[in-house]
């Protein structure tokens, strides 16, 4: 579990925190990346600490702890790149970069699991164009 988690961990840095690119487009390109990765693997993989964070119950209580600080750390990634935009405009000052991010990561997690089912990527771009439509942004 923890070497899937550095592994996922590393390929978010990658494209979260490259600064080659604005932050939203950063976000766009891991889920680009994302869904490349599934389409190749013909979706029949997905992501393995949200299957196991979906059966959390029937799992060993120990690991429910692994498990949430896993996915704290990629909420803190994604937090960073969003708190970047902030920093660049992109979003309101106001945004509660923390909060937009865990619900990323809870859309993101059943966008996963929807794409695997209907065999397609196309929840993915769904959920990434809904999740940026919502991020507040200065009219």
């Amino acid at each position: 579990m923890q070497n899937y988690a550095d592994y996922f961990l590393t390929k978010l840095t990658t494209h979260l925190y490259d600064d080659a690119h604005p932050p939203l487009t950063r976000i766009r390109h891991f889920v680009a990346d994302a869904k490349a990765g599934m389409t190749r693997h013909d979706f029949k993989r997905g992501c393995l600490v949200g299957n196991l964070g979906q059966e959390v119950g029937v799992l060993p209580e120990s690991f429910r702890p692994q498990l949430i600080a896993i996915f704290a750390s990629w909420q803190n990634c994604l937090a960073k790149c969003l708190e970047d935009a902030v920093a660049q405009g992109q979003i309101t000052a106001d945004a509660n970069c923390q909060l937009l991010a865990e619900n990323f990561w809870v859309g993101w997690e059943g966008a996963v699991s929807r794409a695997k089912l209907v065999e397609s990527g196309t929840p993915l771009d769904n959920f990434c164009d809904l999740f940026m439509a919502a991020l507040p942004k200065e009219m």
